[in-house]
């Protein structure tokens, strides 16, 4: 029995140095980046290493600007750009709208066709305060299942409508994958129809209406782990960032932060 859970230990071990050493001629002859194409679909994921520090996404920067991408600012400036995702008006966008107004900030609203059918009000107001209005798709489908650009497009063009309807504007080209869904595919297909594809290096768990996180919930994930140049996820659903925003802005405003919109990424 010894012996055989030696020679399993041998075999794992044997396996283990024999991936390391072939990822590592693989990233040697193809480039860092290449394994980001090994998956046909991914879901957008972080990894806090360091505290005040960019967390590691699973794709790389330098691998999303091939396609006028992002996840984060490459800055030593301690910037930060807010977002907030827009499923569905529950109530609480309007008093976000008036802490964003008294502390001056501009922010980027993701929206889906419903929110832009029940709350044409509020996205007006959104345009008229100088927000962002970003496209986060009409029916919030898996879009990395969608590899025809002209579904893609269709998704993309009904939320433009819909806006341009409401406020007289054409929108701003910023898209944000439902849930973060892409594949490399989709990246190409929003650059071909020139969209940035806007991802997030800092959010947390904020979107079950009947599990809201407590304050100190939200703070101990979103105060340590801010870093310069951060896009922030928050969704306008959530009845703690309602209540926590004008506390946590002035937070991150001690911490030396300053607040940048999309359009100056």
């Amino acid at each position: 029995m010894i012996l055989t859970i030696k020679k399993r230990n041998i075999v794992c071990i044997a396996c283990t140095i024999a991936f390391t050493f072939l990822f590592a001629f693989i990233i040697s002859v193809y480039g860092k980046d290449c394994y980001y194409t090994f998956s046909e679909e991914t879901n957008w994921g972080l990894s806090f290493q360091n505290e005040g520090k960019t967390p590691v996404g699973n794709a790389s920067s330098n691998y999303l600007k091939k396609f006028n991408s992002y996840f984060v600012k490459d800055t030593e400036d301690k910037t930060i750009y807010l977002t907030f995702d827009c499923g569905y008006e529950n109530g609480f966008t309007e008093n976000i709208l008036d802490i964003l107004k008294k502390h001056n900030i501009k922010a980027t609203f993701f929206v889906v066709g419903n929110y832009l059918e029940t709350s044409p009000d509020i996205i007006l107001r959104m345009c008229n305060e100088g927000h962002i209005v970003g496209n986060h798709t009409y029916h919030h489908p898996d879009m990395s299942k969608i590899s025809e650009i002209e579904s893609f497009r269709n998704e993309l063009k009904e939320v433009e409508t819909k806006y341009k309807e409401i406020t007289g504007k054409d929108m701003l080209k910023y898209y944000r994958p439902p849930q973060g869904k892409f594949s490399e595919n989709n990246l190409k297909l929003a650059n071909e129809l020139e969209y940035k594809t806007i991802f997030w290096s800092l959010a947390y768990v904020d979107w079950y209406n009947n599990n809201q996180p407590s304050k100190n919930e939200a703070f101990k994930k979103l105060i340590p782990r801010m870093h310069p140049g951060a896009i922030v996820l928050l969704h306008s659903t959530s009845k703690t960032n309602s209540e926590i925003l004008d506390e946590l802005l002035t937070k991150w405003e001690e911490m030396g932060y300053t607040f940048k919109n999309l359009d100056e990424l």
